[in-house]
């Protein structure tokens, strides 16, 4: 990176430590899921009473299987990203965890068939 910017490596050391320290970047390492054993992907929309949504939010980020929670406009008050070994352990888990979660009112389940892209940043404009 440093022989590419035409600077010192220290200098990018130095320069990416202020980022990370001023909490404008985080550096993450992305797992490929099917290679950690992980075969089932998916979203799974949730319909959350009113009162509920920020409680039932909090508590599904709370569950180990939760990759990506967040609180949405739309049909869905909230949607979940999950990455589980089988379709199998995705039953179990929509039937043992998402369905004994006072407040949520109906859940629809997208299973992921491919993956074309896999980032962990967000872009700007």
């Amino acid at each position: 990176m440093a022989r590419d910017l035409g600077v010192s490596e220290g200098t990018v050391r130095r320069r990416l430590t202020k980022l990370i320290d001023d909490k404008i970047i985080r550096v993450v390492a992305i797992a490929e899921p099917e290679q950690m054993g992980f075969h089932t992907s998916a979203f799974i929309g949730l319909q959350v009473d009113p009162s509920r949504v920020e409680a039932v939010a909090q508590q599904l980020a709370s569950l180990p299987e939760t990759e990506h929670v967040a609180i949405t406009t739309g049909s869905y008050d909230i949607f979940i990203w999950v990455n589980l070994p089988s379709s199998e352990a995705l039953a179990t888990f929509l039937h043992y965890k998402v369905g004994t979660v006072d407040g949520v009112r109906h859940t629809e389940t997208f299973v992921s068939l491919e993956t074309k892209k896999r980032v962990a940043r967000l872009s700007g404009p």
